[in-house]
Parts: C-alpha cells; sequence; structure tokens
C-alpha cells in the first residue's frame, strides 16, 4: 500500500495549489485523485454555453502567490470565459511540474480513519489502497449536481444535459426546441447563448434573479500590464478587502439625495460587474431600507430593457438584491424580447409531469427535443457528503452532519482527526475570491502541519465546544444581514430535506484574521493528540 504524507481528493484551484505549496514548499509526499478527465475541477465540468467568471475581473481571479505566474498568462477579457479558465489551470499544472502527482479518472470511493496509526485510508474505483498522515478535501463548493425530482423526468426521451455536467462534444441546439429548468447563474450565462442557436427556447422560471450587467471586453494589455506592476499590492488589497482588489468607498446613502444616490446607480450600473452591490454606498445587505432602494433600481432596468410587460413582471425579483448568488449577466433580460424565446413562471404555473416529448405545467403543455437543467449545486456540503469520510469509531460524516454542518473553522470536523477542508461550510467560501480563499487556507493547513511535527503531534480534530461556538458566530455574522431572509443555497433551502444552516462566513477578511491567529496560539480549540508512531 502506498504511503503518504496527504492526500488531496480534487485537482481545482484548491486542490492545485495544495499539491504545489505541500509538495514543493513543505517538501511532504503528495498524490492528489480526481474523477475527471483532466485538472480543474468546476472549470473542466462546467462548459456549458456562456459559462463565465462572474466576479472578481480579471485577472484577479486567479493564483496570487507567484508573480511568475500573473506575469506570463496572458488574459484577453475582463470576465473570463470557462475556456479560458481551464487552459489557465492546465497551464499552471504544466509550469509547475504536478501532473506527475496527480491521479485523473479516479473517484475515491471511501477514506476511513485508522485511529491506532494516526491515518487515513482511501479506497478507489480502481481498487487501489492509499494511506497518509492527512487528507485534504478540496472537491469544490459547487460540484455535486442537483436535479429536481419532477414527475415523469426519467421518461422523457430528448437529450438531457445539466450545466453542472456539460458534455465535453459540442452540443447542437440548431432547430431545437430547447426546454431549460432554472434561471441561476448556469442559466442567466446560458439562456441568451442557447436562443441564438435553438428554433424556440421554453425558460421554466421557478425564482426569478438580479443579473447586473457584466460589461465583459477585451482586456487592455496596458491595464493588465498595469496590474502585473502593482500586483504584490494588489493581492494585499485582496486580503484586506474580502478579495476584492480595489479600493472602495465609504459613502453613506444618508448623505446624498434621492437624486444624488439615483445618479450613482447609473453611474455604477454603466460600469458593469458587481460595482452597483459593492461600491454604491456603504451597507446595500445589512440596510433593508437602502436595498430597497437599490433593488428598485434594477427592477426599473429590467423593466427598460424587456419589452412586453407581463414578461417584465415575472422576472422581477420579490427578495433583497445580493442576498441569493449575485449573477453578471451578458444580454440575459434581452434575451426575452426574441421571438423565439417564452418564459413560464413556475410560480403560478408549476411544473406537473414530463412526458416523452413535452413538459405539462398546470397551464399548458410545452413541447421540447432538448432539456437543459440548469437547476444548481447540493452547494457547499455536498461533496463531503458525497464523500461520505468515516472518522473516529468508523463514524460517517452522513451521521455527523445530520442535523447540522458543524466544524471549526470551516477547515475541520471533531471525530475526523488530520482531515481537513478547502472551502468548507462556515468558511468564506463563494463569497470571498475562492482561488486566493483557497491558498490561505492551503498556507494554513501547511502551518498546522509544521506545528504537530515540530510538537509531536500525530493528530489534530476540533473540540465540540469550539465548533459550536464557531457555528454560532457564524449565524451571528449572517443574522446581522439580509441574506437569512432569502431562500437560497446559502441556507441549504434548493435542496429538499438539507439542513437549514447559514453555509458562508461573511467576513472573509476577518476570517483569515482569525486562522492567523489560531495558528500564532498554538490552534486553541483544537485537541492535539501525541504521536504513536515513528
Amino acid at each position: 500500500m502506498q504511503q503518504l504524507d496527504a492526500i488531496v481528493i480534487g485537482a481545482g484551484f484548491g486542490g492545485l495549489y495544495a499539491l504545489h505549496h505541500l509538495r514543493d514548499n513543505a517538501g511532504l509526499s503528495v498524490k492528489v485523485f480526481d474523477g475527471a478527465g483532466g485538472v480543474g475541477g468546476t472549470w473542466w465540468f462546467n462548459r456549458y454555453p456562456g459559462a463565465r467568471v462572474d466576479a472578481p475581473p480579471t485577472p484577479f481571479y486567479a493564483y496570487t502567490f507567484s508573480q511568475e505566474l500573473v506575469d506570463e498568462w496572458e488574459w484577453t477579457e475582463t470576465q473570463s470565459s470557462q475556456a479560458d479558465v481551464l487552459a489557465y489551470l492546465e497551464f499552471v499544472s504544466d509550469r509547475l511540474d504536478l501532473h506527475k502527482d496527480i491521479q485523473l479518472n479516479t473517484v475515491v470511493t471511501d477514506a476511513r480513519y485508522d485511529e491506532a496509526n494516526q491515518r487515513w485510508t482511501i479506497e478507489t474505483d480502481g481498487g487501489e489502497t492509499v494511506s497518509a498522515r492527512f487528507l485534504i478535501c478540496a472537491m469544490g463548493a459547487l460540484f455535486v449536481a442537483h436535479t429536481p425530482d419532477y414527475p415523469g423526468i426519467d421518461d422523457f426521451a430528448g437529450d438531457t444535459h445539466h450545466t453542472g455536467r456539460w458534455p465535453h462534444e459540442p452540443v447542437s441546439f440548431d432547430g431545437k426546441r430547447v426546454g431549460v429548468s432554472g434561471t441561476g447563474s448556469s442559466g442567466v450565462q446560458s439562456i441568451p447563448e442557447i436562443a441564438k442557436e435553438a428554433d424556440h427556447v421554453t425558460v421554466f422560471q421557478r425564482t426569478p434573479q438580479y443579473a447586473l450587467p457584466a460589461r465583459n471586453k477585451p482586456l487592455d494589455p496596458a491595464l493588465l500590464a498595469k496590474y502585473r506592476e502593482d500586483w504584490p499590492a494588489l493581492d494585499q488589497s485582496m486580503r484586506r478587502r474580502g478579495g476584492w482588489p480595489f479600493e472602495l468607498n465609504r459613502l453613506k446613502a444618508r448623505d446624498f439625495t434621492p437624486e444624488e444616490r439615483h445618479a450613482r446607480y447609473e453611474e455604477m450600473w454603466a460600469l458593469g460587474g458587481m460595482y452597483l452591490l459593492i461600491d454604491s454606498y456603504v451597507g446595500v445587505l445589512v440596510d433593508a431600507e437602502l436595498n430597497n432602494e437599490i433593488s428598485e433600481f434594477v427592477k426599473g432596468k429590467i423593466r427598460d430593457t424587456v419589452d412586453d410587460a407581463e414578461t417584465a413582471r415575472k422576472l422581477e425579483p420579490d427578495y433583497h438584491l445580493g442576498t441569493k448568488r449575485l449573477i453578471l449577466d451578458n444580454g440575459y433580460f434581452e434575451t426575452f424580447n426574441r421571438n423565439n424565446v417564452e418564459l413560464v413562471d413556475l410560480r403560478n404555473d408549476p411544473i406537473e409531469r414530463f412526458t416523452t416529448t413535452s413538459v405539462i405545467t398546470k397551464d399548458a403543455e410545452h413541447p421540447i427535443d432538448m432539456l437543459v437543467l440548469a437547476t444548481g449545486f447540493d452547494a457547499v456540503s455536498g461533496s463531503m457528503l458525497r464523500l461520505n469520510p468515516k472518522g473516529r469509531n468508523g463514524v460517517s460524516l452522513k451521521d455527523v452532519w445530520e442535523e447540522r454542518f458543524g466544524n471549526y473553522l470551516g477547515l475541520a470536523v471533531e471525530g475526523f482527526p488530520n482531515m481537513f477542508m478547502i472551502h468548507g461550510p462556515t468558511s468564506p467560501g463563494v463569497l470571498f475570491t475562492m482561488p486566493k480563499g483557497g491558498e490561505l487556507q492551503v498556507d494554513w493547513i501547511e502551518s498546522c502541519m509544521r506545528h504537530l511535527d515540530k510538537e509531536g503531534i500525530g493528530a489534530i480534530e476540533p473540540t465540540a465546544e469550539a465548533e459550536d461556538a464557531w457555528v454560532e458566530e457564524v449565524n451571528t455574522l449572517a443574522d446581522r444581514s439580509l441574506y437569512p431572509l432569502a431562500k437560497s443555497w446559502y441556507t441549504g433551502a434548493n435542496i429538499p430535506g438539507k439542513p437549514r444552516q447559514f453555509l458562508a462566513h461573511l467576513a472573509g477578511s476577518h476570517y483569515f484574521d482569525r486562522l492567523d491567529e489560531v495558528a500564532q496560539q498554538g490552534f486553541p480549540g483544537f485537541v492535539l493528540e501525541k504521536r504513536r508512531t515513528d
């Protein structure tokens, strides 16, 4: 049986950096396992039409740790496409010689902690057994694709594609009647592209979405050169500003007239990207009155854009802007002005069943030749539960997380020694720039490993008290905001039967300050068990 220092599951941004940092900087023996046919994680699977980075702008959705990587890769657009991000990760893997320690097309089918030897043992679908001191789970926050349990959906005879598991061969919509279920990020991005080619598109909308204009355009080479020159400062800005590279204003809405505020909203709208939400006025996600004003501004833009008043009304959200995953679009609302696009509002006309050739709603039958499921993911916790590692006494994570996703720092779980999560529940995850957040978490994991070796420690796991206090802290932060008022995957509301718990830490930079403090103080909140074996 192969013996390693660390096993990493997942070859996306987090897993690739874990391999590089632990192998090349810490000198550990490390191997990465991934069920995909290539590196890239989310960006290997999510290759649906229109897939792009939403935030932050290029080149900041990328690794920050290496000036050489920053200088050598040529980004071409302000909001990078899936193909460009995947090509970048392949470049990084080649440049850092990561491939030699990555085993692709390999699914980890079992992971168990050996208490006597203080080690993890994994089994793969190829029949291999591998052992390591540490198990690092980097399977991604948005990985386990969710398919609604619509009656008869398996009877549909046409092609069905989930945006989170898109085919690698080209998919033609030419001459097809396409039904798209879901209007989250992948739906908003793919629907305009599908409509350009399909004979007819029927959009089945459960929840209307706020979408801000991406304003994607070619990246000015001179601007990219300036970013490269200023990279150390921009990197520190991301660390200090919740993952955002640029300084934000501290304007207070009460200091301006309604007319002045509206003018600023127009300025931010024209600028595009996330600026309306994060750089108009302070407190958009905690001040309901301010949020209502900005939300109404965006609804006005929807009404101005969509020609048919009834369709525009159906597209207007009824929750606070930003409390569901905020989306950047490239012509989404304009798409509903096309003659070949129809909107079905499932709130008033729900799906009753599928047939071999159609979708039947309460009020009508909609013939389709192809079904696109843009129905999202069992987010944040789903990938860990799919792995379902077994900790002390063989207890499974599914049993431990049946009612609550308990953990400490979003990184470790009581009863699962020497197991770490990247972008796990209660970490900042998708609310921080994920490549940068993953780097910082891996750096903390490596500092923990060094501490264990220095002190002769064989195993580390959080205490139950630390987990309880941590989950309460994350919930308290969330309750000070408008986020919990919306039914979203941030709270698990998109998955039937999933425990309702806010899954993200809302103060990203403070979160990483906390990690630093825990490391500097000798890892309080953890049980440190002396090493039993050499």
